[in-house]
């Protein structure tokens, strides 16, 4: 009984029913409705211009450059568009896979965590909520920006918890993957949403350096891997295009992410606690436990995961 228990709990096992659980809730009928969303169609628009021109290197709408995203996702909804058609569903189809590759993230970030059972049920509260049936049923950028986001900062948390910052650890290989995938992971969240891609995770670091109370918690060197890794990943983009098309796009681009992040222009004005409404009401039930481990957090008796609490309740 106990064989039988453990091979229908394998994590492959569980891992596959999680890839056809998410296929099946989030693919079928994503071109049975138009695009609505005014990021919906503009994306969907670049990525056909995309195709239609041949000109993968810039975003473009109406064929008139287009200045305010980077083009990681609409290169996602090209290819789409290329192997399935241009229509609603080809332009969807992207963030469903991004459905299937989170609740894969947060079984195995779970089960790393607390084990097994803590991961089904973790990934289990995120698929039952509201919000990201909406979101990976939908064209927009947001689900993708948020994997890279949340994958780089589980890449940051680990090399923290592996990096004690003593001289002979200072040259270790192994660690240092920990930053560069930190820095790569960021520097997609970069292309595909802009400079908050790597706002939100400094903003997180920086709160839980002053938590520390100013103690250091990287090597200089690691935060400088983590750093060229996002710089190479967004400049490989960025020389591309300039070498083939000249300064302008990307001079523009600059000054219009700068607006964006100065000014509400890009009407995304709103109330202060717009998100955390949106999140409890989006996200429940598992928003409901978010706000009790917040307030009254459990202790595992672990430093590292305890540790780990404190990064999500920040974020």
């Amino acid at each position: 009984m106990a064989k039988l228990h453990r091979n229908i709990f394998s994590r492959g096992r569980i891992q596959l029913s999680i890839i056809v659980l998410g296929l099946a809730l989030f693919v079928p009928g994503l071109g049975a409705v138009h695009l609505f969303d005014w990021d919906e169609i503009n994306f969907a628009e670049i990525a056909r211009e995309m195709i239609v021109t041949g000109d993968w290197s810039r975003p473009q709408i109406d064929y008139l450059p287009f200045h305010e995203k980077p083009p990681l996702f609409i290169w996602l909804q090209a290819i789409s568009m290329r192997l399935f058609g241009i229509g609603e569903f080809a332009a969807r189809l992207p963030n469903a896979v991004c459905g299937v590759l989170t609740l894969l993230v947060l079984f195995r970030i779970g089960d790393q965590l607390r084990g097994r059972l803590f991961g089904m049920l973790w990934a289990l509260a995120y698929l039952g909520s509201i919000l990201p049936h909406l979101y990976f049923r939908s064209g927009i950028i947001d689900p993708w920006f948020n994997l890279f986001i949340f994958l780089g900062l589980h890449a940051i948390i680990t090399l923290v918890h592996s990096d004690p910052r003593r001289p002979a650890e200072a040259f270790n290989g192994r660690k240092d993957k920990h930053a560069w995938f930190a820095g790569i992971l960021l520097g997609l969240a970069v292309l595909t949403k802009g400079p908050v891609g790597v706002l939100i995770p400094g903003l997180v670091m920086g709160v839980y350096f002053v938590m520390r109370r100013g103690r250091p918690y990287l090597s200089w060197r690691r935060m400088g891997i983590i750093a060229l890794g996002t710089l190479l990943t967004v400049g490989s983009w960025a020389l591309f295009d300039l070498l083939r098309n000249g300064p302008d796009f990307m001079v523009a681009f600059f000054w219009r992410q700068v607006a964006m992040l100065t000014t509400e222009d890009a009407g995304h004005g709103g109330f202060f606690g717009y998100h955390f409404v949106v999140l409890l009401i989006g996200c429940f039930p598992a928003s409901v436990f978010a706000i009790q481990e917040s307030v009254k957090p459990s202790r595992t008796g672990e430093p590292d995961r305890d540790d780990h609490r404190k990064w999500m309740v920040i974020l």
